[in-house]
Parts: structure tokens; sequence; C-alpha cells
């Protein structure tokens, strides 16, 4: 088998940051926080119907998927991507195409990475990481969260591959067969800023972009009354944990959003979407702020803690930053 330099990169979030590890790798330089702009990462959406370990879905990003999907798109970039049946199957087509040297990267469940301390080994399937070789039986890893390579058992990675649960990996790896040599970013960059805003202010459905933030907040304001004690410190400790410890976090992807928008401005010559940056680096201010209220009320450490009332304020004052943020977004001409 051969042995392949792949060049690991620490990243804040799996999804980019594989984007960004993997197509360095074949010479199209692109940050983590480009990568997440150009596939309009960002994004808020509060789900009530669809339970994540039995509580209501919140997220905070795009789809798993789309960001990668949408990058490669934008960029040029084909891929070949593929799902199995079994796990035998799954993991003979991983060694063939690290065998010829080809870095692949891997859908996988947190819960069975070893590598991962147990505090942060939950039940989360949309997990990317790049398998680039073996050392042995041992698989070689770069998992864009580490701070340097890992390797795993085969056993475990072929139980991260097939977890069960929503949504199932079904053993999905993915690896560039058409790299482009260089891009404009313009089009990309502008593409995935029109993409984002439509999503935050435009989809008419209730529980998506800025209004999903307002119907969330509603919400949380009568969760004390309608859910009980218990129940409503599960619900609300779910949002925070979505929001901060899933990936990057809602707040984190404010922060690598703003940090896209600056270098969209340094590239483009752009100056108004440097202001826009540092408005939006206020807003990830906002959205800790909230966090780590709401995770006083859960853990109900002080006599003065807000109340589910105050909570539900702090999120409407989100929501109406965000915006007026991507309404002004959505006019700069890029």
């Amino acid at each position: 088998m051969s042995q392949v330099q792949f060049n690991h990169v620490q990243t804040a979030h799996c999804e980019s940051g594989v984007i960004s590890n993997l197509f360095r790798h074949y010479g199209l330089t692109i940050s983590e926080p480009m990568a997440f702009g150009i596939g309009a990462g960002i994004f808020f959406g509060h789900l009530p119907f669809v339970k994540v370990n039995g509580v209501p879905g919140t997220t905070y990003r795009i789809w798993p998927g789309a960001i990668f999907q949408r990058v490669c798109s934008r960029l040029g970039v084909k891929m070949q991507s593929q799902k199995f049946s079994s796990p035998e199957k799954a993991m003979q087509e991983l060694d063939r195409v690290i065998g010829e040297g080809i870095p692949v990267g891997v859908l996988s469940s947190v819960y069975y990475l070893p590598y991962f301390p147990p505090a942060y080994r939950f039940h989360f399937n949309a997990h990317n990481l790049v398998i680039y070789g073996k050392n042995g039986d041992n698989y070689q890893v770069s998992d864009p969260i580490m701070d340097v390579v890992t390797e795993i058992d085969p056993k475990s990675l072929a139980e991260a591959r097939f977890a069960k649960g929503f949504p199932e990996p079904k053993g999905k790896m993915y690896y560039p067969v058409q790299v482009p040599s260089g891009v404009s970013l313009q089009k990309p960059i502008r593409q995935g800023i029109e993409q984002a805003c439509h999503y935050m202010l435009k989809i008419p459905v209730p529980m998506f972009g800025v209004k999903g933030i307002r119907f969330l907040a509603k919400r949380v304001k009568h969760y004390p009354e309608k859910l009980g004690d218990r129940k409503a410190t599960l619900y609300l400790g779910n949002i925070i944990r979505m929001q901060e410890e899933i990936g990057t976090g809602g707040a984190g992807f404010r922060f690598m959003y703003a940090a896209f928008l600056q270098e969209a401005a340094d590239l483009l010559q752009q100056p108004e979407l440097a202001k826009l940056s540092r408005e939006l680096t206020g807003i990830g201010d906002l959205w800790r702020n909230f966090a780590f209220n709401a995770g006083r009320v859960c853990k109900s450490r002080s006599a003065d803690n807000v109340s589910y009332g105050e909570l539900s304020e702090m999120l409407l004052q989100c929501a109406a930053a965000e915006e007026v943020f991507f309404k002004k977004l959505s006019k700069v001409k890029v």
C-alpha cells in the first residue's frame, strides 16, 4: 500500500475542514471559512417534529453534506461518492482507494471514534474525517477537529461508518476525481452570499432562518408550563448543546462566517463586507450570551437566574440582529 503524505490542518468544523484539507492536498488552497461561505453554510432551523435522541432538533448550519455539494459545484470539483449495503463492502472499497494513494473523506458517528474523549462521544452520525492510509491494520486518520493525526482500528471505523440512527452514514465515502488547478472565487463568493441570505430571510416555512429563531423564542418562553421543569431543562440543554458543542456551534458558525466575509472583503476589495464581518461578530457574542445564561438555567447555579421568558427575549434579540444583518448583506454588490 502506498504511503501518502497528507497535510493535516486542525479546523473548527468537520465538513468545511475536510473540504479545505482535501482540496489543499490536490493543490487547490481554500481556507475553512471560505469553504463555509461559498457553501452557504450559515443557517438556522428548529424542528420540533424531528426528534434527535428524543428531543427536538435545532441546527445553526445548513444540513450535513450541503456545504460540500455546493463548494464542489461552484469551484468545478468533481467528486466520487459512494454508500454501501454492508460494512464488508465499504471497508473493501476504502482499502482499495487508499491503496492507490488517494485520501478519502468518510462519514461517521462520533460515538464510535475511540480517539475522542468519552465526554464527547455521543450519537452524532454526520461527522466527517479523512482516511489517508494504513499503519498495519489500523487506519490513519486526519480528523479536522483534532490537533494532530491519529489512528483507528478497523472494528471501530466500521461501527462508526454504519451507526444506526438519524441520519444513517451507510458507509459513505467520497474523494475528488477532478480538481481545477486554479479558480476565480468572485462568482462562487457571490453565489454563496446570495444563497445564505435567501435561506435566512425568504424561506416561507416558519421554522427556518430568522423566522425559525423567532419560532424557537416563542416555544422556549412556554417550556416550563408546557413541558414541566425536567423536560424543559432537557429541551433547553439540547439547544445549547447544538449551539456550542456540535461541530463548531451556533455562535462559532457566526464567527466563522464573519471570517469568511473578512477574507472576501480583502480578496474582492469590498470594504462593506469587512464592516458586516464586524457586525456579525457582535451577533455571535449575542448567541454566546444566550448560551451562557441558558446554561445557568439548566444547572440552576444562582439565585438570580434569568427566566425562560428572558431567554426568549435574548433569542428575539438574536433574530432581530440577524434580520438586519442579512438584509444589509443581500444588498452588497459582489
